[in-house]
């Protein structure tokens, strides 16, 4: 049995963040409800920019939105607002990422839903954080969470380097998680007192928790220094190096001192190891861009399967810098629970698991992503609305 059957959940998030944590609660079994304004969530439309992967399917959405039912709710309209209190009298979670300055116009602030159900766990997500000068500032991923926290000037591959965009989500999808955490958190606290709560996580605060170590670092007075462009790193044995067959291949060395002998057969350098520019580490250090001379020799003379063969079963850390083909058809992937079967996905029966599992707990096989207000009518007679009371409310827009 999934942990969170029968927990009543609305989503009435857009985009990414907010929305993938009631996603994690649907995974667990949760009864999430999306609720979107009559032109939907703008992430049903995602998939068309021209910046993004082409597809006939709605891979975005289909992720996002996968196990919940659709409802269709105008709640600038106070009929819509109605409704909308009505069904949080019978909700466990509510997930929003509506500005402060809006959610008090749309019946939708915390201190307004609490009234109404005490034991209400309300979940908000922000740009910014809910006060400060910034608190109604937009912000997606790529500039909260990627670029304020310090993060897109960490990650340049030299000092000179621009900034790195980065990938989509990939700063709205570990804030989910978070959220998730929160939500559940507040749960386990609902328990054990009967209360409700207020849970709230921004995309900034999660960048600069990912950010953590080296702004850490920055607050304890360290001198903070880029990263050296990969001919010039200041370890040899921690860098990327270019195969035969075009693909990238990392080392990772963190025991370097203690691995260097082994990492000098794999790469069949033994010659070097009798060199007295790399036999300390303080000399392989010094002499770090003459050692990637000597490995980019190495590593380019064969394919990068190759070089995961040797490495295979050894103490070292290392990869192949793996493309998004390479990762779908990854074995340890699927082995893993990270990606999983699933139905209606759009064009494939693979998913992106969430990133956890409870031994002994089952997760619910994701399901196809709702089409604009296609659960509405039954959300609302689940709820105590009549047959008539949903086409009046219907013939005025309030739902679709």
């Amino acid at each position: 049995m999934t942990p969170f059957n029968g927990l009543k959940v609305l989503d009435i998030g857009s985009f990414v963040a907010a929305p993938m944590a009631a996603t994690m609660l649907a995974d667990f079994g949760a009864d999430v409800v999306k609720i979107e304004p009559p032109e939907g969530d703008g992430y049903r439309r995602m998939h068309r920019l021209p910046n993004l992967p082409k597809s006939e399917h709605n891979y975005a959405w289909a992720l996002a939105a996968r196990s919940k039912r659709a409802l269709v709710l105008d709640l600038k309209q106070p009929a819509g607002r109605e409704v909308l209190h009505r069904l949080v009298e019978a909700t466990d979670v509510l997930v929003t990422n509506y500005p402060p300055q809006v959610r008090a116009r749309l019946g939708l602030a915390y201190a307004q839903l609490r009234v109404l159900n005490p034991r209400l766990v309300y979940a908000s997500l922000t740009g910014y954080g809910e006060t400060g000068p910034d608190a109604n500032k937009p912000g997606f991923d790529a500039t909260a969470y990627w670029a304020r926290s310090g993060l897109a000037d960490m990650v340049r591959t030299d000092a000179q380097a621009p900034p790195v965009a980065p990938a989509l989500g990939m700063g709205d999808q570990p804030t989910a998680a978070m959220l998730y955490g929160a939500i559940v958190t507040a749960l386990y606290r609902r328990e054990r007192t009967g209360e409700g709560a207020e849970v709230t996580s921004s995309l900034l605060a999660n960048g600069i928790w990912a950010n953590g170590p080296m702004l850490q670092a920055a607050l304890c007075g360290a001198e903070i220094r880029y990263r050296e462009p990969r001919a010039t790193p200041r370890s040899a044995l921690s860098n990327f190096y270019r195969c035969r067959d075009g693909r990238w291949f990392s080392i990772a060395m963190v025991e370097e001192e203690k691995l260097w002998p082994e990492i000098a057969r794999l790469v069949g350098v033994e010659p070097l190891l009798a060199d007295e520019r790399f036999a300390t580490l303080p000399a392989r250090r010094a002499n770090a861009p003459a050692l990637v001379v000597e490995l980019d020799r190495a590593f380019a003379q064969h394919d990068s399967g190759e070089w995961s063969r040797r490495f295979e079963g050894t103490a070292t850390t290392v990869s192949v810098v793996a493309r998004m083909d390479d990762v779908q058809r990854d074995p340890q992937a699927r082995c893993s629970g990270a990606l999983v079967e699933g139905d209606g996905l759009g064009g494939t029966t693979l998913t992106i698991d969430s990133p956890f599992r409870i031994t002994g707990v089952d997760k619910r096989r994701p399901a196809r992503a709702p089409a604009l207000g296609e659960h509405s009518e039954e959300v609302l007679r689940a709820h105590g609305f009549d047959a008539a009371a949903i086409a009046s409310l219907r013939r005025h827009g309030v739902i679709g």
